[in-house]
């Protein structure tokens, strides 16, 4: 090469600066800045055409990124710490994980997010509405109407407000029948039922949870938390069954006789539970072990996530990845879910220790997947009916929230690593 082309090459080099690391480590353990941003930053990466590395029980699950102008811009406008990697220190890492309890999985493309949300919705109501929205990761809302005119499947992924499907609006009615958003629930639901030939509450939202079982069968990922768990559940294994409906035009009594009709074949996480068949009794049936508004409510403890082999079973471990493994409880309509109501072949992911119920479970349905987690709000562990929406920025680094955001970007794991 000629002197002066040489020159001129070098001087080219000087200008650009020091060159740049090949990746970028958003560390998930104590080191990070903010834990539920670094989710949104990742998310921010797939959706516009870059490949993540997400590296299971490396400093609390990791994320590995391209070095690149765009994504160290996004990283520092959200808060996000992360570590540029040279070619040797990323050639360390995967030594490390190969060596150990830890793998690497490739997340390809950004899911596409539905929350099933009223359109009224209050501020109190969903922590998963919170945390997308905090994390900045986007998603639609959707509702009965979109159910049943088949728009699910537009979406990779679906996460369900705490809605009760079988139509008794959480039983509110107890404590909160004069109450005006209780009203517009009913009005809502009402609206929307008689479109559909539908006479009444139980008889729409039964229609949508079979909907919503059809959409996990297709394919579908979900994810839901408190009442939905148990409900949805309660809906598609009770397709003929008569719910309560005491206050609402063209309700129904409850019937006597609704736990021995069930159809357990059809649900997707519980079987052989017990209705609760008083409509003065503020619990659905017998699967939820804490009973928060019944005289046999149960005190909070601690749940303990499991420790999966990342190797051999990298879906549960992906859904456990957090920097805390042991997390004070929270309550919800639905807490927890009793061990002798899961049907076989459900995965408990975490539970408290020595109790007969457990927090966090996931399975497979059909041709897709489903992830139930008890309780309301991760940080707001009593939750009252009004009360302020959590600020999450008081909360970054909230373990029970990244139990909702590793649902998140569970979908956008290659498919063949998908073992389980």
């Amino acid at each position: 090469m000629k002197r002066p082309l040489l020159l001129a090459l070098l001087a080219g080099l000087a200008l650009a600066g020091p060159a740049r690391a090949q990746y970028v480590l958003v560390p998930m353990d104590q080191a990070q800045a903010n834990h539920l941003k670094a989710y949104g930053l990742t998310y921010w990466a797939l959706s516009h055409g870059m490949t993540a590395e997400w590296v299971l029980n490396y400093r609390a699950g990791s994320f590995l990124l391209p070095d690149r102008s765009d994504v160290r811009r996004e990283a520092a406008l959200r808060g996000v710490t992360f570590e540029p990697e040279n070619i040797s220190q990323v050639a360390q890492i995967r030594e490390t994980v190969a060596q150990n309890n830890m793998d690497i999985v490739i997340l390809e493309k950004a899911p596409k997010i539905a929350v099933y949300t009223p359109p009224a919705k209050h501020p109190w109501d969903d922590a998963v509405t919170l945390a997308l929205a905090y994390a900045d990761i986007p998603y639609d809302k959707i509702y009965d109407t979109d159910v049943l005119e088949g728009r699910l499947h537009n979406y990779d992924w679906l996460h369900l407000h705490h809605e009760d499907f079988t139509g008794q609006y959480s039983k509110f009615y107890i404590n909160y029948a004069g109450a005006p958003w209780l009203q517009d629930e009913v009005r809502t639901d009402e609206a929307e039922a008689k479109p559909f030939g539908y006479a009444n509450a139980p008889a729409l939202k039964k229609a949508v949870a079979e909907r919503i079982r059809e959409f996990v069968a297709n394919g579908g990922f979900l994810f839901a938390m408190c009442t939905a768990t148990e409900t949805l559940d309660l809906a598609v294994a009770g397709l003929n069954v008569n719910f309560a409906q005491p206050f609402a035009s063209g309700g129904t009594p409850p019937d006597p006789d609704a736990s021995k009709k069930m159809d357990w074949s059809r649900s997707l996480a519980f079987k052989d539970a017990q209705l609760q068949n008083n409509p003065a009794v503020n619990a659905f049936s017998d699967i939820d072990g804490h009973q928060v508004n019944t005289p046999w409510r149960q005190p909070l403890g601690a749940f303990s996530l499991f420790d999966f082999s990342a190797k051999f079973d990298p879906v549960p471990s992906m859904l456990v990845q957090d920097h805390e493994q042991v997390i004070k409880d929270f309550y919800g309509l639905t807490t927890s879910f009793r061990r002798d109501r899961l049907k076989p072949g459900v995965m408990v992911l975490a539970e408290e220790t020595g109790a007969p119920w457990v927090k966090y479970i996931h399975g497979n349905y059909g041709k897709g997947t489903w992830t139930f987690l008890g309780g309301h709000d991760p940080e707001d562990p009593q939750h009252q009916i009004g009360a302020e929406p959590t600020d999450l920025s008081q909360h970054p680094h909230s373990p029970g929230y990244r139990l909702i955001l590793n649902n998140v970007l569970f979908p956008a794991a290659k498919k063949k690593t998908l073992k389980t």
